[in-house]
C-alpha cells in the first residue's frame, strides 16, 4: 500500500528502547507542523524492499508539548509491519502521516470526579501522553492508572510512571494519581494479580484504588487488546457505565483502530 507524499513526513529515529523480547519503543523527530491531542494516534509507515509501504496506527506516548514523537510497539511473530519496524536502527527513517486521528481524548467526557485509565500491553501509550499534560490533573480529583501485563518484565515505562508526578509542572498534583500495576501470569510484590475483568468483577480493583465506580463520578478510558476492551465494556455496562458518543455523552471511551 502506498500513500501520497503530501500525506506523510519522513522522520529520523533518534532512540530505540527494548523493554522485553516482545516490547520496544521508538523515538523519532517531529515535523514542526505535526499537531495532536493527548490520546490520539498517527499512522506509521515502513518501506519494504519492493518499494511499497506498510502502514499501522500507533498512539503517541509523547505529550503534545514534546519536541519528539514516541511510540510503543509489540513484536508480532512474522507480522508484516512489526517484523520490519523492530529491525529499524537509530538514524533510519520512519514515515509519519501528517494527520493525527482518534477519539480517546479528554473532550469525550462531561465533567467527572475520577478518571480511570485501563490499559493492557501497548494500550498504555495514549495514557502516558494524557498523564504528562496539565488538563487531566486540572479536571479530575483522582486519576487511576491500571496497567496490565503478563509478567513483571513486560511492565514497561516504570521509570516514567513512577517519576511522573515529580515533574515540576505536575508536582502539585502528586496526590491525585493512583497507580495499579497488574500481572496476570505470576505473583509479583506490589502488583495485583489477575486480569482487569476479573478484578473488576470481584471488586478488588476498586478496593485497591480506594474508589468506587459509579456513573455520577467515574469516567473510564480503555485501551488494549480488543477482547479485553469488549469484555470490560460489557462489565461496565452492567453497572450503568455507558459508552460516550457524540449524540449521547457517557462515562466510557475506547480506541478502535484494530
Amino acid at each position: 500500500m502506498t500513500v501520497s507524499d503530501d500525506k506523510f513526513t519522513r522522520q529520523v529515529l533518534t532512540d530505540i528502547k527494548v523493554w522485553s523480547p516482545s516490547l520496544f519503543s521508538l523515538r523519532c523527530t517531529r515535523a514542526p507542523g505535526f499537531r495532536f491531542n493527548a490520546g490520539q494516534f498517527a499512522r506509521l509507515g515502513v518501506e519494504k524492499a519492493d518499494g511499497s509501504c506498510v502502514w499501522r496506527p500507533y498512539s503517541m506516548v509523547s505529550a503534545p508539548h514534546d519536541e519528539h514523537l514516541e511510540f510503543f510497539s509489540i513484536v508480532v511473530p512474522d507480522g508484516e509491519f512489526t517484523s520490519q519496524l523492530s529491525q529499524l536502527k537509530v538514524g533510519d527513517s520512519l514515515l509519519v502521516e501528517k494527520q493525527a486521528l482518534g477519539f480517546l481524548t479528554l473532550d469525550r467526557f462531561a465533567e467527572g470526579r475520577d478518571l480511570w485509565l485501563l490499559a493492557s500491553g501497548t494500550g498504555l501509550a495514549p495514557f502516558l501522553s494524557i498523564l504528562q499534560g496539565l488538563e487531566v490533573w486540572q479536571r479530575f480529583a483522582r486519576v487511576v492508572l491500571v496497567y496490565s501485563a503478563r509478567t513483571a518484565s513486560e511492565l514497561a515505562y516504570q521509570p516514567l510512571i513512577k517519576g511522573l508526578m515529580q515533574q515540576a509542572h505536575l508536582a502539585e498534583y502528586a496526590e491525585h494519581l493512583v497507580y495499579l500495576p497488574l500481572v496476570t501470569r505470576e505473583a509479583v510484590p506490589g502488583c495485583l494479580q489477575g486480569r482487569i475483568t476479573t478484578l473488576l468483577e470481584n471488586g478488588e480493583l476498586e478496593r485497591a484504588a480506594g474508589l468506587n465506580l459509579d456513573p455520577a463520578h467515574s469516567r473510564l478510558m480503555i485501551c488494549g487488546n480488543p477482547q479485553m476492551i469488549d469484555d470490560t465494556r460489557a462489565l461496565l455496562k452492567q453497572r450503568g457505565l455507558q459508552l460516550s458518543l457524540s449524540r449521547r455523552p457517557g462515562q466510557v471511551a475506547v480506541e478502535n483502530y484494530w
